[in-house]
């Protein structure tokens, strides 16, 4: 079974050289913040990657190019912590731990996440990053072939609009309506589809979110479950 990838479109008010600054920063702080005590992250590679070298199983091609360099890194999250004790109790051994393979050719990234100690072949999220400057409705900047481009389901994540997930993730300091940057002057920003009347630099993190888990009886259940879990966190 293929499952219909879903698009995310992320429209931010950055360049796109700013954007990978923050993307950088922001993985840091997440591993310094979640690394300690055999919990959290474990980095086990972080190294080059070329066609010889940690080469991706596919090709990176995105937007009419083709990526064939970068970093690779590989990553496992230790989840145990993350979830109730009667979770870790009745959980399976390895079933609480991800690997996360990432290939980072910026402006377009491939990660890949999938529990080799448990499911295996079984589970697999795949997430398909571009980058672009201005133009935030390229119809088909991953390549997709004709069937899943016709199925597949198109996101615009607004960062000022859009309804967060819970209350406890909202963060006055952080809020696009209220917050102005010092350094640069941009912001607050208002208004239904404010990147339209701006002058602004706008840029699109186009996301393309592919997930297949193959257990019979909740397999569509659970893969809507993440699919939505991940847009909620975007």
């Amino acid at each position: 079974m293929i499952k219909i990838p879903t698009l995310n479109r992320i429209i931010l008010p950055l360049t796109v050289d700013e954007y990978h600054v923050g993307q950088l920063w922001a993985v840091a702080e997440a591993s310094k913040n979640e690394t300690g005590g055999g919990e959290g992250i474990e980095v086990l590679v972080n190294e080059p990657f070329n066609p010889q070298v940690n080469p991706p199983e596919s090709p990176l091609k995105a937007n009419g190019e083709e990526f064939s360099s970068g970093q690779y890194t590989h990553k496992r999250f230790y989840l145990a912590r993350k979830v109730p004790g009667y979770v870790r109790l009745l959980a399976p051994k390895g079933s609480l731990e991800i690997d996360e393979k990432a290939w980072n050719a910026y402006p377009y990234c491939r990660t890949v996440l999938q529990n080799p100690k448990y499911m295996q072949d079984n589970f697999t999220l795949m997430i398909e990053s571009m980058h672009v400057q201005d133009n935030v409705n390229i119809e088909n900047i991953h390549n997709l072939p004709p069937k899943l481009l016709a199925q597949r389901e198109v996101i615009y994540i607004d960062i000022v609009n859009d309804q967060l997930h819970s209350a406890s993730d909202y963060d006055a300091t952080c809020d696009p309506r209220i917050y102005q940057s010092v350094k640069t002057g941009r912001g607050p920003l208002v208004g239904p589809r404010w990147w339209e009347n701006t002058d602004l630099p706008i840029m699109c993190a186009y996301k393309l979110v592919t997930c297949e888990f193959k257990w019979w009886g909740i397999q569509s259940r659970v893969e809507n479950m993440i699919q939505n879990s991940y847009i909620a966190r975007c």
